[in-house]
């Protein structure tokens, strides 16, 4: 069963990168080399998933921020 990744991040990411480190050596065992290798995926997964929520979320707020403004240009402005 595959392991759901609930790390921060920029932990994620660290031991993403750590896996690929890893497999840029010369001599890999085989049986390791495919564990990490799943875990490699897992964590890519993971990864994009949490970058595409951001992604989602900064639209949001662009989206809510734009309705603002729009109001505020709408608001008829007070005569001195």
């Amino acid at each position: 069963m595959a392991r759901q990744s609930k790390l921060p991040f920029a932990e994620s990411f660290a031991e993403l990168e750590k896996i690929a480190e890893w497999f840029e050596r010369e001599e890999i065992d085989l049986e390791e080399g495919l564990k990490k290798f799943e875990r490699g995926l897992e964590l890519a997964a993971a990864l994009k998933k949490r970058l595409s929520e951001v992604e989602n979320k900064v639209k949001e707020i662009k989206a809510r921020f734009g309705e603002m403004e729009e109001e505020k240009a709408e608001e008829p402005e007070a005569d001195l």
